[in-house]
């Protein structure tokens, strides 16, 4: 539990395996903030409220039933596995809707909202939690017209114009690095935590000019540990090269001479930020985090019922 505090609202982002709350001031101003293991993947449905509760419950002073604590939460807590499904909102859109989704509570304390995902019908793609960190990089940035790179699990390519999500592209890269490092023969290659530049490098390099080859160089990399003494650190470093680099090749037409903007933890971002530059696109760095909170903020504002 938390200290006693009494804020206006609180912000939520709900992931799969981690949650965070911010005690949220009237100015926008963050008085406290939780975390919590309980995310999505821990939770039956039953257990959300709960898990909130552990989380807020300090925060909820003297509400009651006639003035609840409005909560506005973001991320994998609105999946059809989380609390309650949140509708898609098809693109083009802004990334935020008004129409923010009721989750059924117990106590008459809470009033908690969820932030609805993004939906794209041709190709098919959906995101979830990414919507929440775009509107706070528009609120941030009103006039930007360009590309932000989410890079993540899955991350997303998402064409921004006029304060709307035009269209988006995901790519599974940080899925298949997990399931390749950990789960393939190359787990032997890559088990270390080591980097070397010039190895990812020239591996991205690679990805880039010929990601057909993927498959075969990807072999490459255990092929080489045991014939040539090829480092686990430096291995690591090409199986993230080769994969990042087949990526810019199936994106090509979201960041080939745009405007792009990374959004997402700082390793990560740094890899697709030297990726880029070799491409000759100097991508702007941002604070998740702080995006996170700001998309919140706006959705909250978005929820206000209108003074008479």
């Amino acid at each position: 539990m938390t200290k006693a505090i009494t804020p206006e609202w609180i912000a939520v982002d709900w992931g799969t395996t981690h949650c965070r709350a911010w005690a949220m001031g009237a100015d926008g101003e963050i008085l406290a903030d939780a975390r919590s293991s309980a995310g999505m993947g821990t939770l039956e449905r039953e257990g959300y409220e709960p898990a909130l509760l552990d989380m807020v419950g300090a925060w909820l002073g003297g509400r009651d039933g006639e003035n609840p604590m409005r909560i506005i939460c973001c991320g994998m807590v609105g999946a059809r596995q989380g609390w309650i499904e949140a509708a898609y909102c098809a693109v083009p859109c802004p990334p935020l809707s008004p129409d923010l989704t009721r989750a059924p509570t117990t106590d008459a304390r809470l009033d908690v909202r969820i932030v609805p995902g993004l939906k794209q019908q041709k190709p098919a793609d959906v995101m979830r939690g990414e919507e929440t960190q775009i509107a706070g990089f528009i609120a941030l940035n009103p006039n930007f017209d360009g590309v932000l790179c989410q890079p993540g699990t899955h991350t997303k390519w998402v064409h921004i114009s006029a304060g709307e999500v035009v269209s988006f592209q995901t790519a599974m890269t940080g899925d298949l690095f997990a399931a390749i490092s950990g789960h393939s023969v190359l787990r032997h290659s890559v088990s270390v935590d080591g980097w070397d530049d010039d190895a990812f490098d020239a591996a991205l390099s690679d990805g880039l000019a010929k990601p057909e080859s993927l498959a075969a160089r990807l072999f490459a990399l255990r092929a080489e540990g045991l014939l040539h003494g090829l480092p686990n650190a430096s291995a690591r470093a090409r199986l993230s090269g080769l994969l990042i680099g087949a990526e810019l090749a199936a994106t090509r037409p979201y960041w080939l001479g745009q405007q792009v903007a990374l959004i997402g933890a700082d390793t990560l971002c740094a890899h697709y930020a030297t990726a880029l530059a070799a491409q000759g696109i100097t991508a702007k760095r941002t604070d998740g985090d702080a995006l996170t909170r700001a998309g919140l903020i706006a959705a909250h504002s978005l929820t206000k019922e209108p003074t008479t």
